[in-house]
């Protein structure tokens, strides 16, 4: 008898074979690298937070023997510079439209006419924004954990609705804030203590700020996803950059990612989303896959928003798989 062999979730892990610096404007420079064949199918892969930094899991969704697979930096994370871990670095020149420029001068520098855009989280927000801005350049969309910055996405996440689900990391979480502000906006009181000019005093909201992330990232509380939030030196440039966008609605007109859809028409797409996502909840991918009729929906039972939850990692490859064929 034949033994049914699983299905990899991931391909093997590769190491980049170019790598380089992009002078990018204002004193920026964006770490990038590529990886797969040099001749293949191009994809570019946006890394969430922001202020995260790439991975080299995220290479892995793709086939190495197909895709051209990008990665960068975006501005002050990763090994990108200026680093927003030193508290000097002015971040008047990071927003969304910042690094839709960014994204349009690498493809430029790397000699790619038209690229598939994958992104979760708030990759997927810049996946959607610059595919917006330049859906010419976009062959096909495979997006994770859909956020579009709407206040009510994000008062969900850092004002009170989580919390219902997860009261203890919560608890840990509004404890940071200072008495008068609790009962206020929780994402602009931790934009002031971040931006606090007593390091001791920044530094402790920016591991409270991520690692309330942390705690909720996964279907199932996991220590080491807790410990990883909670290490200060990611913590410190995760939650400045991230306070800092978010703070701003991402520099987005209200609802604008779900308004411009009809942007989106004739980009084939591939949507993956945990049922139970605390972070980035299903309601908002599942609008946009109804705003964008190119799109097909893949809701996870059993996962959140973690890619490593049951049965994302494999959703996402089948997405690239079956996009691989595509010229």
């Amino acid at each position: 008898m034949s033994r049914v062999v699983p299905e990899p979730d991931l391909y093997p892990p590769i190491a980049p074979h170019a790598t380089g610096m992009l002078e990018v404007g204002d004193g920026q420079r964006v770490y990038w690298e590529v990886s797969g064949a040099p001749d293949g199918k191009p994809a570019v892969v946006l890394h969430g937070g922001p202020g995260s930094g790439s991975n080299p899991v995220s290479r892995r969704h793709f086939d190495p023997a197909v895709y051209r697979i990008v990665q960068f930096d975006q501005r002050g994370s990763g090994r990108s510079t200026p680093h927003v871990s030193d508290r000097n670095v002015d971040l008047s020149a990071n927003t969304t439209w910042h690094l839709v420029a960014d994204m349009e001068a690498l493809r430029e520098h790397l000699g790619i006419d038209r690229w598939l855009v994958f992104g979760g989280s708030w990759g997927a927000t810049l996946a959607l924004a610059y595919a917006q801005t330049h859906p010419s350049r976009v062959s096909e969309l495979v997006l994770r954990g859909v956020f579009t910055a709407r206040r009510a996405e994000l008062d969900w996440l850092y004002n009170g609705g989580a919390g219902h689900l997860f009261p203890e990391p919560w608890q840990r979480y509004v404890d940071v804030v200072p008495p008068p502000a609790r009962g206020g906006d929780l994402l602009a009181a931790y934009r002031d203590l971040v931006d606090s000019p007593d390091a001791d005093v920044a530094e402790r909201a920016a591991v409270a700020w991520s690692a309330w992330e942390g705690a909720i990232v996964s279907i199932t509380p996991q220590p080491g996803f807790h410990a990883s939030y909670s290490a200060p030196p990611f913590a410190v440039a995760f939650a400045r950059i991230a306070l800092h966008y978010f703070a701003n609605g991402a520099w987005l007109e209200e609802g604008q990612l779900l308004r411009d859809a009809h942007r989106l028409a004739g980009i084939p797409g591939h949507i993956v989303q945990g049922r139970y996502d605390l972070v980035c909840p299903p309601i908002t991918a599942f609008e946009l896959h109804r705003a964008w009729p190119d799109s097909t929906l893949t809701m996870v039972d059993g996962a959140g928003h973690a890619v490593t939850d049951p049965g994302v990692l494999r959703a996402l490859r089948r997405a690239t798989d079956a996009f691989a064929a595509r010229p």
